[in-house]
């Protein structure tokens, strides 16, 4: 099976980034991807790094215009797509939804992000109502796609529920950086740490992963910090952690890469933790805390 990444860089220029969008999904089915994964938010720049009600006019219903026009684009080429739209559910209630269109352009299933960060520069607790869908996998004629969104990256448990629920891969749309402020040493300690955790998913489940980051420097609209610079360094990894594709951290790239979903059941066999696990002493994972 093969899978595209589309990394890219944004402006405020909507229409040139879906333009740009549009070109690289198309370069990405000519070199044979059946499956096209975007970043988050993909249509506009990170719009979180400041609380501003204007932004909430850039959100939008689901079905609507992206799906609309993402769709048409992936019944022509005859993929699946899986998109980052700023969702407006209705008035003053929005999510960050990840929305899968199938091979003739329908809806195959959306997910409302369900772990919203609130930190410097990423105030999405203003704008996101925390998903009230679950971790539900979504059926597609490429496969069963576990989609999650960027910072649910961090949550194990978000990883294992997608995988017990049947999902063959694990995605996630993202969007993350460094602050300017940050040391080179902490730069990478980060970005170190955000590769980590999500090749633990990997094995963990036994599962693919696919994460498809933003790329370049997007300023703070309101001048309190010198804006973020999007790591990019988007990858997939194999069903034992084993990195099968990583991106640039500064440029702006598209990647086919090849994936055998049939390896994901050797290597449940060679380790078998979901055999293993003591589901009978696992009741306090639904608690806060237990001290």
């Amino acid at each position: 099976m093969k899978i595209a990444l589309v990394q890219q860089a944004n402006t405020n220029d909507r229409a040139a980034n879906i333009d740009k969008l549009k070109r690289n999904i198309r370069a990405c089915a000519l070199q044979g991807a059946e499956l096209v994964v975007l970043q988050e938010l993909h249509n506009g720049l990170y719009f979180c790094q400041t609380e501003n009600t204007e932004m909430f006019d850039q959100a939008e219903p689901v079905p609507g215009p992206s799906t609309e026009e993402f769709g048409a684009l992936a019944k022509e080429l005859g993929i699946v797509l899986v998109l980052s739209l700023f969702e407006k559910r209705a008035p003053g209630l929005y999510h960050n939804t990840a929305v899968v269109l199938e091979k003739d352009g329908t809806i195959a299933g959306k997910y409302r992000k369900m772990h919203i960060p609130d930190d410097p520069a990423y105030y999405e607790k203003f704008y996101f109502t925390p998903g009230d869908l679950g971790f539900e996998p979504i059926r597609t004629s490429v496969g069963t796609l576990g989609v999650l969104v960027c910072w649910d990256q961090w949550y194990p448990e978000a990883a294992r529920l997608m995988a017990m629920k049947g999902a063959e891969l694990l995605i996630y749309p993202t969007a993350i950086g460094w602050e300017s402020s940050d040391t080179e040493e902490e730069k990478q300690r980060q970005l170190g740490a955000w590769v980590t955790v999500q090749r633990g998913h990997a094995v963990a489940n036994g599962l693919p992963v696919i994460t498809v980051n933003r790329v370049g420097h997007e300023p703070d609209p309101s001048g309190q910090t010198n804006g973020i610079r999007f790591w990019g360094n988007s990858f997939v990894a194999g069903p034992q952690g084993e990195l099968l594709a990583e991106l640039s951290n500064s440029e702006e790239e598209i990647r086919v890469v090849e994936i055998d979903k049939a390896r994901s059941e050797n290597v449940r066999r060679w380790w078998p933790f979901f055999r293993d696990r003591r589901i009978d002493a696992f009741g306090g994972l639904t608690e806060r805390f237990l001290i």
